[in-house]
């Protein structure tokens, strides 16, 4: 299984956010840098945190020209009584996408077929709706919003510098590097 550079297809799926419910298709997700963000569900335990730390950094992702999406296997209505019962998932102001069908979940391989939630997965998609980063966790393991937005930000660097690469820890304003014949062995 390999992700990169695969055009996400199209989709229509119903979305919670800020009090209402709207559809989302694929070009809603076009234009524009987007994470979309599968968690196991609603109403347990690391996810919530997890949500929250997207929430708590939201302004950094839209400030870095990305939309955030959530996405589990509950339904919409679900999505929001979570948002109303949880003090964490209250902050949430990005779209929290229903997939009860797996859709999403199954063309992005993270659906886990017997528990009917999908795995702790991160798909960073350029403009033009193509992977340009992406891991998948078990479903016990946390990620971290700084570390998505550190991600997004050295795909949008590479993207826009193509001749030049982003070294580990890499975040906007350090020092990049130039691949060629005079870095070789110099690292």
């Amino acid at each position: 299984m390999n992700f990169i550079g695969k055009e996400i297809e199209d989709f229509k799926v119903n979305a919670y956010q800020d009090g209402d419910v709207k559809q989302l298709t694929k070009k809603d997700l076009l234009g524009h840098w987007s994470i979309v963000f599968f968690y196991p569900a609603d109403f347990s335990f690391v996810c919530p945190t997890e949500l929250g730390d997207l929430a708590e950094n939201y302004d950094d992702f839209k400030k870095a020209g990305a939309e955030i999406y959530s996405v589990s296997e509950d339904t919409e209505f679900v999505h929001q009584a979570w948002h109303e019962q949880s003090e964490e998932v209250g902050k949430v102001k990005y779209p929290m996408i229903a997939d009860p069908a797996g859709k999403l979940a199954r063309f992005f391989e993270v659906l886990d077929e017997e528990a009917g939630q999908a795995f702790r997965g991160v798909f960073i998609l350029d403009p033009e709706g193509k992977v340009r980063s992406y891991t998948i966790n078990d479903m016990g393991v946390g990620r971290n919003a700084k570390e998505v937005l550190r991600t997004l930000e050295a795909a949008e660097f590479v993207a826009e510098h193509g001749d030049r690469v982003c070294p580990a820890n890499w975040k906007p304003g350090e020092k990049t590097l130039k691949p060629g014949t005079k870095l070789v062995g110099k690292i």
